[in-house]
């Protein structure tokens, strides 16, 4: 384990003083300082394109950052992650997502199994599952051809398979249809089952333990659906599951033939290049899933491979380090100018809150500083309509990704030339800003300038673009998570929820007043049963 950096450690004072130095630059003015900044600041790898320019930091600070990421131990941490080490300390397990898009690579044993060969034996399996249920081969019960497939999960399991579906789904070539439900609100999942027919639904439940509250509520909701029109001994030909305990699965009346597994070592939010994502190669074939595995593989490859002062995930982590430790900036915008993206918002949501949304660190302490910003976003153009007020002329600076592709798969050039000007623009405006004042009475109109944007550009929205680009921003989130000292594998204060949950369940249908918790909560829950009780009028 590498030296404990604290506040005072010379590499982090050496930011705070590059912080110094640049808080009355502009940012324009380092353009007009080095015409050559463009040049400088922007990264190119396999059809991906990273601009880094537009943010508030010069040469020196970005070497400096270097340094920080060579202190924390950013380049061993890796190692040791694509090694199997248990990274994941507070649950003494390796993290080996990565693992999952190589299962060619070269043997990687965990506790004396070798998972390579457990990762490729799972495709196949995969591989065979998806063939029949895109050649309408898997028929139900009353032997009708599955036709749509209904698949339950929440968070991780929900997430990156549907925005990875999204982003690449020939809608007018699909053998198939998919519909998500992860809401345990009976309003997401009733109305979707009344719209499907149960002799040609397959219902796919995807929990790692199995025992997720509101997965296996809105399971067993479709299996009862289910069974009130098929019979009980062919009801397996209508249910897969995904999990990390099979023997549960089978227990809840799943088939084990039809039981895809994935490993304790695979967090959830990292988990979509496993039997996980199941639709995305319903969705797109399997062909095209061994794409985006590929694609990933080739970022895997970089991140191991590239010196830091050219490696992408390292770099964009360190700038959003700038932006959140040295910056202040405490927010964070994903902006897809591609409605096929429109999934990715919320993925990266959890990858990086769930990740480093931690104030604990690697030493059993309480950390210094502040660790994730918060994410959110949406497809840029419709957010400049929503919320980018805020970035331009807000009190709180918010730093920004704008994602976008260079070729469209439409022929409609007058629609991609205007979405890709309205990008362009907006990360001009937000570091330009306008000084002028209308003759200077009217300060309504001042924009500051100076907030920091990134801007990723792929030349095609391909499963290997997808692939990499996903993998990026995982490898971001890592890098990040080593140089706060967090363990970005671990969600615990996820887990305090989910048994406060199954705690407060217990009580609301024994149906007694509640006195355990506090006031507040107390009162809640008494005043939700009382008035259910309760006949409306």
């Amino acid at each position: 384990m590498p030296e404990k950096i604290t506040p005072d450690c010379p590499a982090r004072q050496t930011l705070f003083e590059h912080a110094a130095r640049l808080k009355s630059v502009h940012t324009m003015d380092m353009f007009a300082d080095d015409p050559e900044r463009f040049e400088r600041f922007s990264f190119e790898f396999g059809g991906l394109f990273m601009d880094l320019s537009k943010n508030h930091l010069d040469r020196a600070t970005l070497l400096s950052l270097i340094e920080l990421a060579r202190t924390t131990g950013v380049e061993k941490w890796r190692d040791r992650m694509f090694s199997g080490d248990p990274v994941n300390g507070t649950e003494n397990r390796s993290a080996l997502h990565v693992a999952l898009r190589n299962p060619d690579g070269p043997k990687v044993t965990v506790e004396g199994e070798d998972i390579t060969a457990s990762v490729r034996q799972e495709l196949a399996q995969m591989a065979g599952m998806v063939e029949q249920l895109r050649n309408h081969l898997w028929v139900g019960a009353t032997d009708k051809p599955i036709t749509d497939v209904l698949h339950i999960g929440i968070g991780g399991s929900i997430l990156g398979p549907a925005a990875a579906a999204r982003a690449l789904a020939r809608p007018k070539n699909q053998p198939i249809r998919i519909h998500y439900v992860s809401n345990v609100d009976a309003e997401a999942i009733f109305p979707v089952l009344e719209s499907l027919n149960p002799e040609s639904t397959l219902i796919t439940a995807v929990s790692k333990s199995f025992s997720t509250l509101e997965t296996l509520t809105n399971a067993e909701t479709a299996r009862e659906w289910l069974l009130e029109t098929l019979p009980v001994e062919k009801i397996g030909r209508h249910l897969i599951g995904i999990t990390a305990e099979p023997s549960v699965a089978v227990a809840f009346g799943i088939p084990k033939e039809n039981i895809l597994t994935f490993w304790p070592w695979v967090g959830g939010r990292f988990s979509l290049w496993s039997a996980v994502g199941l639709p995305i190669a319903l969705t797109i074939g399997m062909d095209r899933f061994y794409r985006l595995l590929q694609g990933a593989q080739q970022m895997d490859r970089h991140f191991c491979d590239a010196p830091l002062e050219q490696n992408l995930p390292v770099l964009l982590a360190l700038t959003g380090i700038w932006n959140t430790d040295f910056q202040n900036t405490g927010a964070h915008a994903i902006l897809p100018y591609d409605e096929r993206l429109a999934g990715l918002p919320q993925h990266l949501q959890q990858l990086e809150m769930e990740s480093t949304g931690k104030s604990a660190n690697r030493w059993d302490e309480m950390t210094p500083w502040h660790t994730a910003p918060i994410v959110f976003g949406m497809p840029g153009n419709d957010a400049q309509h929503t919320f980018f007020q805020a970035l331009h002329q807000g009190t709180r600076t918010i730093s920004a990704d704008f994602i976008g592709c260079i070729r469209q798969d439409h022929p409609h050039d007058n629609h991609h030339d205007r979405l890709m000007a309205n990008l362009f623009s907006q990360t001009e405006a937000l570091m330009r800003g306008r000084t002028e004042m209308n003759g200077g009475s009217d300060i309504h109109r001042l924009c500051p300038g100076n907030r920091p944007s990134t801007t990723i550009l792929l030349d095609a929205l391909t499963p290997e673009a997808v692939g990499m680009l996903l993998a990026l921003y995982e490898h971001k989130v890592f890098v990040q998570g080593t140089i706060w000292g967090v363990n970005p594998f671990d969600q615990w204060g996820v887990e305090l929820g989910k048994e406060l949950a199954q705690t407060i369940l217990d009580q609301i249908e024994a149906a007694d007043p509640v006195t355990s918790h506090d006031g507040s909560t107390n009162g809640l829950v008494n005043r939700f049963v009382k008035t259910r009780q309760t006949p409306s009028s």
